[in-house]
């Protein structure tokens, strides 16, 4: 279990905290492999009825770790980051998402796999895979035109630039938008009314609601075959390194 998870269960919520604010929250293999243990336990335990995830300090998760990447590349569904993604997907509970500050990379794309999200007014988003010569991953490729529609989704994937909440709950990723101090408080109060609410009703609304998205897995095996290529791709080496500040 990765020491930069924090996890508790109040009130029927398992609470996923991102806590390396020293990088922003980014993802690690170690971090993506306690969060695919912690669900897929969730789902077991008879006292949860809710996930929440947020992040610790002034970012919700600037993404992917780079390094980490470079030095380990997932290069298969085995790897814990597509584990994550899979038992994301496929998770029976709501969840519910805070995002406050930076949400890069996968810290906006995972929010397709949540049932609620709520950013606080200092949140940025950004999906910079292109930049990075890499291709969109949590089969944003899919669900985003579905969310947002192709031109919107294509601005977002293509050229990578930031956007802030009000964008974000426009294109409709959001559910709300509230002030930043308040963002962990509002998704928790939400993810504990939902806790409390039927259990069984609550998982089979789910699933019904989700049945929208059954090409989902097909998607994510599609991206990740394509993102373990592109990651050992000569571009996008270069653009990581060239970010890590990397002259070798």
């Amino acid at each position: 279990m990765s020491d930069a998870i924090q996890s508790r269960i109040e009130a029927g919520v398992l609470e996923l905290c991102f806590a390396r604010p020293e990088k922003k929250n980014a993802l690690t293999r170690a971090m993506y492999a306690s969060l695919a243990d912690r669900l897929r336990e969730s789902a077991e335990k008879t006292e949860v009825g809710a996930v929440l995830f947020y992040g610790s300090g002034d970012a919700f998760t600037s993404g992917n770790d780079l390094r980490d990447f470079l030095d380990d590349p997932p290069l298969d569904e085995q790897s814990p980051v597509f584990a994550f993604l899979d038992t994301l997907a496929n998770c029976p509970l709501p969840v519910v998402a805070a995002v406050n500050g930076l949400a890069i990379g996968i810290g906006t794309t995972l929010l397709l796999h949540c049932d609620l999200v709520y950013a606080g007014d200092d949140a940025i988003f950004r999906l910079p895979f292109v930049d990075l010569g890499l291709v969109p991953e949590a089969a944003s490729s899919l669900l985003l035109p579905r969310v947002a529609g192709h031109a919107r989704a294509a601005e977002l994937l293509l050229l990578g630039e930031p956007f802030d909440a009000v964008k974000a709950q426009a294109l409709g990723l959001l559910n709300g938008v509230v002030p930043g101090a308040d963002v962990v408080d509002t998704a928790r109060d939400a993810a504990r009314r939902l806790a409390g609410k039927p259990r069984t009703a609550v998982r089979v609304t789910k699933a019904l609601l989700k049945r929208e998205t059954e090409s989902v897995a097909a998607r994510m095996q599609a991206e990740a075959a394509q993102f373990a290529e592109r990651l050992q791709s000569p571009e996008a080496r270069a653009a990581f390194r060239a970010f890590l500040g990397d002259e070798s």
